[in-house]
């Protein structure tokens, strides 16, 4: 059953919205400078796991496994959290994004430190702390049931574009929202993908920047009128 989002429809979005940003934006850096693997996308990762019996692929497989794995941890850490917290939903929302707030900082500085690097093993690191970063994003997300809005995937939402369209005699309706989505990872992709030609950490950061205003539009944002 769907939680009731403390803030309207449209701020409900936003923070969303701004969330599937995000998503774009360090899929682009793990893609591109941790070795061809995603920390929010799962399907690419489940695909090259089954490369694992092919010969001479490029896909980094520990990595792969290593998301897989952090990934679903975090899922399991957003449920804990929307178990035990869900009855106040500001204060479960602000403690989820909160904690994927504080991996994307602490990634941010140990890689703009040199601790980690995104060229030897410890990169696994990064891709663990990222990948259950957005285990606990996409566990959050999902409980408003809003199917466009998982902020880590889009199939559905382009099969909807497809199936709802006025081409396939569908109504059209809920198209404006869907198209956004898919836009808003694409321009996310986009800005990680040209940051990452010369910079890394500070892109982890800029994460976290778009996280904390989507929490702040989640713990400040009013309700919609008819549930004042």
């Amino acid at each position: 059953m769907a939680i009731a989002s403390p803030v309207s429809q449209r701020q409900t979005e936003a923070a969303l919205l701004l969330l599937t940003f995000t998503t774009g934006l360090i899929d682009a850096v793990s893609v591109l400078a941790l070795g061809h693997v995603f920390v929010a996308n799962m399907t690419g990762n489940v695909v090259f796991l089954g490369f694992w019996f092919a010969l001479r692929t490029v896909v980094d497989l520990t990595a792969a496994v290593v998301a897989f794995a952090c990934f679903l941890l975090g899922a399991i850490v957003g449920g804990r959290l929307v178990r035990h917290l869900g009855g106040n939903v500001r204060v479960w929302i602000a403690t989820a994004l909160g904690v994927e707030i504080i991996l994307l900082v602490v990634l941010a500085i140990l890689c703009g430190a040199g601790v980690l690097r995104y060229d030897d093993d410890t990169k696994l690191v990064v891709i663990a702390g990222l990948a259950t970063a957005f285990g606990i994003q996409h566990s959050t997300a999902r409980q408003f049931g809003i199917q466009e809005l998982t902020t880590t995937v889009l199939t559905s939402t382009i099969v909807g574009i497809g199936v709802d369209s006025k081409l396939a005699g569908g109504s059209g309706a809920r198209q404006r929202l869907r198209i956004a989505v898919v836009a808003t990872m694409c321009v996310g992709a986009l800005v990680g993908a040209t940051l990452t030609r010369f910079t890394v950490a500070p892109i982890l950061a800029l994460g976290a920047v778009v996280v904390t205003v989507s929490a702040a539009l989640f713990w400040f944002g009013k309700p919609s009128p008819e549930k004042t």
